[in-house]
């Protein structure tokens, strides 16, 4: 078998994965699609985002890496960018973005049942995504899609967080071992670091409102 040819079997492979979640995600009520590409994905965002809306976000290596946090900068939106104030400024900011007309994020997994599954330290993005901004986008590349919670539950614990910790510089075990210290416990099995980044847990399943919350996802592999 060819190199081009492996690489295009496993194409059509993530294609069914990513096809399988859409169907279920649009179910659950959730206004789901796919791209190939996160430029894709960004020209999406801009063509959704109305000129002068107010938006704001979660923190998100994807975001970044799609070009979204530029496009929220550009000064076409009344943006409540939390990264520009203080830090003793930026509960005020978490606060004024349940009124945002747009708050976008990522997801840490996306089950292939058509669930969102997002676990944070703060709780302002799962806050955010469960109530307040009149709409929501979730934007998340290929290698957050699990079969199911339980394998979500895993990924955060052994790739997500301890990723994460890392990237901010935090003084948890995950950190130095590269997993959880809850790795082999139930869901909230954790470390006790005044530090930690696990603290609140959500499986966002079938949705009340239709179409509030719209997930992009794209055959990539984006954030962590």
């Amino acid at each position: 078998m060819s190199e081009f040819t492996v690489h295009a079997a496993l194409a059509d492979q993530l294609a069914l994965r990513l096809d399988r979640t859409v169907k279920a995600l649009n179910k659950n009520r959730f206004d789901a699609c796919w791209v190939k590409t996160k430029e894709e994905a960004l020209a999406l965002i801009r063509d959704t985002l109305p000129k002068g809306a107010v938006v704001s976000n979660g923190g998100s290596m994807t975001l970044e890496e799609c070009g979204v946090m530029e496009l929220l900068r550009s000064g076409d939106y009344d943006f409540l960018d939390r990264a520009a104030v203080p830090r003793e400024e930026q509960g005020a900011i978490y606060r004024k973005a349940f009124s945002a007309d747009y708050f976008l994020m990522s997801s840490n997994a996306i089950t292939e049942n058509g669930e969102l599954y997002n676990v944070d330290g703060n709780g302002n993005r799962v806050a955010a995504l469960i109530f307040g901004p009149e709409h929501v986008i979730v934007l998340a590349g290929a290698n957050k899609l699990v079969p199911d919670v339980n394998a979500a539950v895993s990924r955060v614990k052994r790739t997500a967080a301890p990723a994460n910790t890392l990237r901010l510089h935090c003084d948890t075990p995950c950190a130095q071992t590269g997993c959880c210290a809850g790795a082999k416990g139930d869901l909230p099995a954790g470390c006790l670091s005044e530090q930690r980044i696990c603290c609140q847990y959500v499986v966002s399943g079938y949705q009340r409102v239709p179409g509030r919350i719209k997930v992009i996802l794209v055959a990539e592999s984006l954030g962590y």
